[in-house]
C-alpha cells in the first residue's frame, strides 16, 4: 500500500506495480469465487476474473434472462454456471453482485451458506450500510469486503479487453480471518482495476448515491435539459441547441478534460470562452451547493435508500420505469440526439 498525495491529502492506494496480477493469482489460488448475479457488474467482473486465471463460477436463477446471457458469454451449466444455492455452497468467496433489491430478496437464502472462513464481497455498500432497512447483517466469522469499480460493468470489461483498467475503491467491513486485506486487494486487481483507493462501506455508498443523483446522471441530465430549453425558447434550432449543449461537451471537451484537466481546458480556449467560464462557474457552484447539501443529507439519513427499496419492490415498478424512460426518450432533446448520432461520420 502506497501513500499518494491527492490535492494535499495523503491517501492509501494500491497499484498494479505494487500488487501485480501474479501476486493476486497466488493469493486466490485456493479460492473458489462465486459471482452471484449476472446483471450490471456480474458479467464484467466474472469474465475478467476468468480471463485472469481465477477459479470463478456463476450463481444465477435458471429461469432468468441472465442465465441465458451467461451461457451466451461462455459459461457452461454444471461446470461453472449453477443455481444460486449450489454456487454459494461451492464458494469460498461469494461476490454478492445482485441489484440492491435483489440482494434483499436473496439474502435469507444466501446467508446460510456463509460458513466460517468464507468471504462476502460487495461492489456497493448499500445492503450493509442500510441494514435496518435491508436486513443484511453478515455473520461475525466471515470476511466482509468491497471492491467498487468507478463505472459500469460494461466499461470495466471494455477497458480490460483494451488492456486498460477502471479505478476502484476498496473497503474492509469485517476481517474475521486475518486475510481480508489480501483477499480484497487481490480481487480488486483481478477484476481489472486500474488502481485501488481505500474507503469504507458508508463512504462508498454515500458518495455513490450522491454521484448518481448528482453530476453523473441526475444533475447533468437536468443541466442538459435547462440549457437546451433556454436555447430553444430563444429561437435556436434543435440541432444547434443539442450541439451546443451535449455534442460539444461529450465529443470534444470531456475527453480533453479527462486527459489534461479543467485548468488545461481553460488555458486552451478563446479569451471569450475563458472569461465567461471563469466568471459563471462561481454562480453555478453557489446555486448548486445547497442542492447537493440537501441531496447528501437525504443519502446520509437513509431517505434515498427508503425510496429505492419502496419503489423498487412494487410489482408495477418496471412498467412505471419504462413510462418514465419513454418520456425521456421522446423528448425533443433526446430525439434530436438520436438524429445527431446517426449523422456522426
Amino acid at each position: 500500500m502506497a501513500k499518494i498525495n491527492f490535492g494535499g491529502t495523503l491517501e492509501n492506494v494500491v497499484t498494479r506495480e505494487e500488487f501485480p496480477l501474479e501476486k493476486a493469482r497466488e493469493v486466490l489460488k485456493n479460492e473458489v469465487v462465486a459471482v452471484i448475479g449476472y446483471g450490471v457488474q456480474g458479467p464484467g467482473q466474472s469474465l475478467n476474473l476468468k480471463d485472469n486465471g481465477i477459479n470463478v463460477i456463476i450463481g444465477q436463477r435458471k429461469d432468468s434472462k441472465t442465465w441465458q446471457k451467461a451461457i451466451a458469454d461462455g459459461w457452461v451449466p454444471g461446470k461453472d454456471l449453477f443455481e444460486i444455492e449450489e454456487a454459494a455452497e461451492k464458494a469460498t468467496i461469494i461476490q454478492f453482485l445482485l441489484s440492491d433489491a435483489g440482494q434483499i430478496a436473496v439474502w435469507p437464502t444466501l446467508k446460510k451458506y456463509l460458513t466460517a472462513g468464507k468471504a462476502l464481497y460487495f461492489s456497493h455498500g448499500f445492503g450493509v450500510t442500510y441494514k435496518e432497512q435491508t436486513g443484511i447483517v453478515p455473520p461475525a466469522d466471515v470476511d466482509v469486503i468491497l471492491v467498487a469499480p468507478k463505472g459500469s460493468g460494461t466499461s470495466l470489461r471494455r477497458l480490460f479487453v483494451a488492456g486498460k483498467g477502471l479505478n476502484s475503491s476498496y473497503a474492509i467491513f469485517q476481517d474475521a480471518t486475518g486475510k481480508a486485506y489480501q483477499r480484497v486487494v487481490a480481487l480488486g486487481i483481478a477484476v481489472g482495476s486500474g488502481y485501488l483507493f481505500e474507503t469504507d462501506f458508508k463512504k462508498e455508498v454515500y458518495s455513490d448515491l450522491t454521484g448518481e443523483r448528482g453530476i453523473l446522471m441526475g444533475a447533468i441530465a437536468g443541466a442538459f435539459e435547462a440549457q437546451f430549453n433556454v436555447l430553444r425558447k430563444n429561437g435556436h434550432s434543435p440541432s444547434e441547441a443539442f450541439n451546443e449543449t451535449v455534442e460539444e461537451l461529450t465529443q470534444s471537451l470531456m475527453p480533453l478534460i479527462a486527459e489534461n484537466g479543467m485548468d488545461w481546458m481553460y488555458a486552451n480556449t478563446s479569451v471569450t470562452a475563458q472569461r465567461g467560464a471563469l466568471d459563471w462557474r462561481h454562480k453555478f457552484r453557489k446555486a448548486l451547493e445547497p442542492v447537493y447539501d440537501e441531496l447528501y443529507e437525504s443519502v446520509k439519513t437513509g431517505e434515498e435508500a427508503r425510496i429505492v427499496i419502496e419503489k423498487g419492490s412494487k410489482l408495477d415498478y418496471r412498467a412505471s420505469l419504462e413510462a418514465e424512460l419513454t418520456e425521456l426518450r421522446n423528448s425533443e432533446l433526446w430525439l434530436t440526439g438520436a438524429q445527431v448520432r446517426k449523422l456522426r461520420p
